[in-house]
């Protein structure tokens, strides 16, 4: 499945010089969103796909910046023949309002001041990440993105798409993540708030003058945040596998506070690497983001999800207990009770929340089934067995008996598709002695087309409780058929 790289990669710059109004009631005067792109847009601009990053994300998805030694946050995915296959679709990723890594956020300058912002940012939402990337999009020449992907956060700003602007993304791919925050998450997210913000060095958020490669403002707090997040990333299992209960470079416990053990220098390395690319304030703004984040209406997800129309996958990672499996199958309950296309696949994984970025055999490959654009015609029965209508009950029977089918199709002498008869036709036969086949065959018939999606096909067979589905031209001429079992088997029912 991974086949490539998207190789060197730069970050582009897209600035907005007019106010963005913002779920709060304040506005923004402009802003800057940092982006790359990969792949190529095609004439008709369809082959757009948007990438929302998670909290402590950026811009740089995939392939490699000039010097770098590691890829961008989500390389295993991004790239010729893997899910997001960039010989097929072209690729965005941003990084959010609110950011540090390039676009506008409390680290930038206030254009009224002249100074970073700190806490005179105003106060931003989910909601408003959308709006300023649906901004950049139309700034692409994209009216319609293929697709909208994103795990953890960028999983919530994939739903929030699907709300606000459900006319201009046709796919939804929302991975470990849930359609509000509950008391548990916003209670991980205070707590690495209040560790910044009880850091002498935050300064009340003005401490950008004071910092430096020697001063990192309130990186200590910063770094203990940091170090509460990654736990709720991991999973018992994970952490017994990594770490165990090891020392760290020593042969016995030192009974006293010194680091011991080898999972408590792993958080220790963990905050001290994430001081050193990521703004204490953008924590701030951030998680608060996520905790306001909440699709539900009187509530009820249901409602809230009532106006979306993509089609959705959605994936949950079995020892999740950041977004657990239960927040993820809610999201498919409300979509199916609204009857939206919806897939879902639970990941077996021992990774916990940070599944979605290291199980990249199992995201490429369920990424890689839903995009594909399956259709009737690439799956139907191509030389189907046939009867011509005037032809009696016995004929039939012994056409299905000898051809060991359970449907026959009836042509008129002119090969168009009148009507369709099944071994249940002619056992109704048989019980009430009719002999001619005109008096059993169905003839209101369902059928498909070979441009039909597989999905829509199948909804059609589950409508009207039928296991196959006459393929026809434009003429109504027979050209195939397609049966439930051959979708079932295409598609997968994982939906448990």
């Amino acid at each position: 499945m991974i086949k490539g790289s998207v190789g060197l990669v730069t970050t582009q710059y897209y600035l907005h010089s007019s106010p963005l109004e913002l779920e709060s009631g304040e506005t923004l005067p402009l802003f800057t969103l940092a982006y790359e792109t990969y792949g190529t847009l095609n004439k008709e601009a369809s082959n757009a796909i948007l990438l929302c990053h998670a909290l402590s994300g950026d811009a740089h998805a995939a392939g490699f910046h000039a010097g770098d030694e590691k890829p961008g946050w989500w390389d295993s995915v991004i790239g010729p023949g893997k899910a997001f296959d960039t010989d097929k679709y072209f690729v965005i990723c941003s990084n959010v309002i609110g950011g540090c890594k390039g676009s506008t956020g409390p680290s930038s300058e206030n254009p009224e001041t002249g100074e970073p912002y700190g806490i005179a940012f105003p106060v931003i939402t989910i909601r408003d990440m959308v709006n300023a990337q649906k901004l950049l999009v139309e700034q692409l020449g994209i009216n319609l993105l293929y697709a909208v992907a994103g795990g953890s956060m960028g999983g919530m700003q994939v739903l929030q798409w699907t709300v606000s602007w459900p006319k201009h993304a046709s796919k939804a791919i929302v991975i470990a993540a849930t359609a509000y925050s509950t008391p548990q998450q916003i209670a991980f997210n205070e707590v690495g708030r209040i560790a910044i913000t009880s850091d002498p060095a935050w300064e009340n958020g003005d401490y950008y003058q004071q910092k430096s490669y020697d001063s990192n403002g309130p990186f200590q707090g910063l770094a203990l945040a940091r170090m509460v997040g990654h736990i709720t990333y991991l999973s018992n299992e994970s952490m017994h596998e990594k770490f165990g209960r090891a020392l760290q470079d020593k042969d016995r416990i030192g009974y006293n506070f010194s680091t011991d053990f080898a999972v408590e220098s792993y958080l220790h390395h963990q905050g001290d690497t994430f001081t050193h690319r990521f703004d204490a304030n953008s924590y701030l703004y951030i998680t608060k983001a996520i905790d306001y984040f909440d699709l539900t209406k009187d509530g009820s997800l249901r409602k809230g999800l009532a106006g979306v129309n993509a089609a959705f996958l959605v994936i949950s990672v079995s020892s999740d207990w950041l977004y657990p499996p239960y927040q993820s199958q809610e999201i498919v309950s409300a979509l199916a009770a609204n009857d939206r296309e919806v897939r879902y696949s639970e990941i077996q994984s021992n990774f916990g929340h940070d599944a979605f970025l290291l199980e990249s055999g199992q995201i490429n490959y369920l990424i890689s089934q839903f995009l594909s654009k399956t259709i009737v015609g690439d799956v139907m029965i191509r030389d189907v067995p046939t009867i011509e209508e005037g032809a009696t009950t016995a004929v039939t029977a012994r056409r299905l008996i000898n051809l060991e089918v359970n449907h026959l199709p009836v042509l008129s002498c002119s090969g168009q598709l009148v009507g369709i008869v099944t071994s249940w036709d002619i056992a109704k036969a048989v019980a009430k002695n009719f002999l001619w086949l005109d008096e059993i065959m169905s003839k209101n018939v369902i059928t498909t087309v070979p441009d039909e999606p597989i999905e829509s096909a199948a909804k059609k067979m589950e409508e009207h409780s039928i296991s196959a589905l006459p393929v026809i031209d434009e003429d109504q001429h027979l050209i195939g058929l397609i049966t439930s079992d051959a979708i079932s088997t295409l598609i997968g029912r994982s939906n448990s």
